[in-house]
């Protein structure tokens, strides 16, 4: 059988997206448990640390939309490091729906670290995170 074009002929849809609740478990990092559950804002910081410190495409678990690059700058200059990790902070991020700009960077460089300082703007408010990158 040859494939056809199919032409929409004024279909509706009959389903509305929804936003699904950002309600997770919350992380006791301290302690390595699991205590609760967080909602909203709270969940999206714990979201910003969790995308932040997983590398992507290391593990088969997450999807390759998920995680940061930031293995490759390992030996690279502290100029080209500072520069990049922007750019890469901001792409990871912005992989989640509930996430809509990522500003506001500050970026120190020191001896084998960067320590970036910046603002993700979500649909529950402001965060201001940090990460700190070996390179």
């Amino acid at each position: 059988m040859i494939p056809q074009q199919i032409i929409n002929d004024g279909l509706i849809a009959d389903f509305e997206e929804e936003v699904q609740p950002s309600k997770t478990f919350k992380l006791n990092l301290e302690r390595n448990r699991c205590v609760g559950f967080v909602d909203g804002l709270q969940a999206m910081e714990q979201a910003i640390f969790l995308m932040l410190s997983i590398e992507r495409y290391d593990f088969l678990i997450y999807s390759w939309n998920y995680g940061v690059e930031f293995k490759d700058l390992i030996g690279k200059p502290s100029a080209y490091v500072a520069s990049e990790v922007k750019s890469r902070i901001r792409e990871c991020l912005l992989q989640d729906e509930r996430i809509t700009e990522v500003d506001s960077f500050e970026v120190i460089a020191n001896k084998n670290k960067v320590h970036v300082n910046f603002v993700a703007h979500t649909i529950f408010g402001e965060v201001t995170a940090k990460k700190e990158v070996d390179y």
